[in-house]
C-alpha cells in the first residue's frame, strides 16, 4: 500500500531503528516509547488488522509472536512484558498495517485498563 507508513518502513522508504528483519518480519523500536522498551513487529505482508489476518497469515502472526517476544527478551525485558495488539477503531489502531507492541522494561507496568 503507497500511502501506509509501515509499509514505507519494510521498503526503507522511512527510516527504523531495526532489531530484527528476515523475509516475512520486521521488528523495530517505536519512536514514540511508552516504556524503556517498546517494540513493534510487522508482517512485511500488508495486512491492514488483525480482523483481517486470515488462515494463511497463521504463520507469519506465530512468528511476530515468537520473535518479538525474544527480541523483547533480548532488548531488556528480562521479567516479562506486555503483549498488545490493537484492532479497529474501537481497539484504537492508528495505523492499519497490523502490528505486535511488545512494552516492557524493568519497573512494573501501569494496569492494562482503568476498571
Amino acid at each position: 500500500m503507497s500511502d501506509c507508513i509501515f509499509c514505507k518502513i519494510v521498503n526503507g522508504d522511512i527510516p527504523s531503528s531495526k532489531v530484527f528483519e528476515d523475509d516475512d518480519i520486521l521488528v523495530f523500536k517505536d519512536i514514540n516509547p511508552v516504556a524503556p522498551v517498546h517494540l513493534l513487529a510487522i508482517p512485511k505482508k500488508h495486512i491492514a488488522s488483525l480482523a483481517e489476518a486470515t488462515p494463511e497469515d497463521n504463520a507469519v502472526m506465530g512468528k511476530l509472536l515468537q520473535v518479538g517476544s525474544q527480541m523483547a527478551i533480548e532488548q531488556g525485558c528480562t521479567d516479562g512484558f506486555r503483549t498488545l495488539i490493537n484492532t479497529g477503531r474501537v481497539g484504537r489502531q492508528e495505523v492499519y498495517h497490523l502490528h505486535v507492541h511488545f512494552v516492557g522494561g524493568p519497573e512494573v507496568l501501569p494496569p492494562m485498563l482503568k476498571r
